[in-house]
């Protein structure tokens, strides 16, 4: 495929997902993995961490003052063995399994907001929900789902900073761990380093949108973004 169609395609979904998780906390995998993973799985999942990085440095600092490190502790020292075993996830999956592994996780994540669960974020429940983060974040760049289910019943506000606290640290180890078990060099970085400037201007444009924006329309528009990523990723794996 040609470079400049990739490169152009996903600067652009970069950029839609990045602006969607300024928006609600999560999001930015979900859209992107599935999507750029059809045109180059090598984008998954190095790549699309490093430009989330960005994404969650940038929210960070922008949500900073509802950050709560009581609420994070647990789920990064949860997130530690979760990135560890994502790791050796990729060693063995061959991309048609780890492509399965994608629809499989973004429709639990699509039935879980449609059954509306309810969980207390207690510490053990963060403890858990970073493991799975950290699995699914470091074998598929998807690491929202668990924590987004567990914090969902919390402010707009706590949501999105706790969220971009807890993605910033969980990029950082992800990238860390995919280095170390040679899946993330220079090639990774040559895709990964076009979409930072993407991934701010989606952080740009979501900042000044953010009050206009009801989270039940997010919300509407995230669901529906699952459904067409699912069948994409199915598509892939049985075409």
């Amino acid at each position: 495929m040609d470079y400049w169609f990739t490169t152009t395609f996903a600067f652009v979904i970069i950029l839609i997902g990045s602006a969607v998780q300024t928006a609600i906390g999560f999001g930015m995998a979900i859209i992107a993995a599935p999507l750029l993973f059809l045109i180059n799985p090598d984008y998954v999942p190095g790549p699309i961490i490093l430009a989330a990085l960005f994404n969650c440095l940038a929210n960070t600092y922008y949500f900073r003052h509802s950050i709560s490190m009581k609420g994070l502790t647990a789920a990064m020292l949860g997130r530690i063995p979760g990135c560890i075993a994502g790791g050796g996830i990729l060693l063995i999956l061959s991309p048609s399994l780890i492509a399965a592994s994608l629809a499989i996780l973004i429709a639990f994540a699509l039935l879980t907001s449609l059954a509306n669960w309810s969980f207390q974020a207690t510490p053990r429940a963060l403890f858990i929900a970073g493991f799975a983060s950290g699995l699914t974040g470091t074998s598929t760049s998807i690491g929202g789902p668990p924590m987004a289910l567990i914090v969902q019943n919390e402010s707009t506000s706590f949501i999105r900073a706790n969220l971009a606290g807890f993605f910033l640290y969980s990029c950082i180890t992800s990238l860390i761990i995919l280095v170390i078990m040679g899946r993330f060099n220079w090639q990774h970085l040559q895709l990964g380093l076009p979409l930072v400037p993407a991934t701010l201007l989606g952080n740009w444009l979501a900042y000044r949108i953010l009050h206009f924006i009801s989270k039940a329309q997010i919300r509407q528009f995230t669901l529906c973004l699952c459904c067409i990523a699912i069948i994409s990723l199915l598509f892939e794996v049985f075409a």
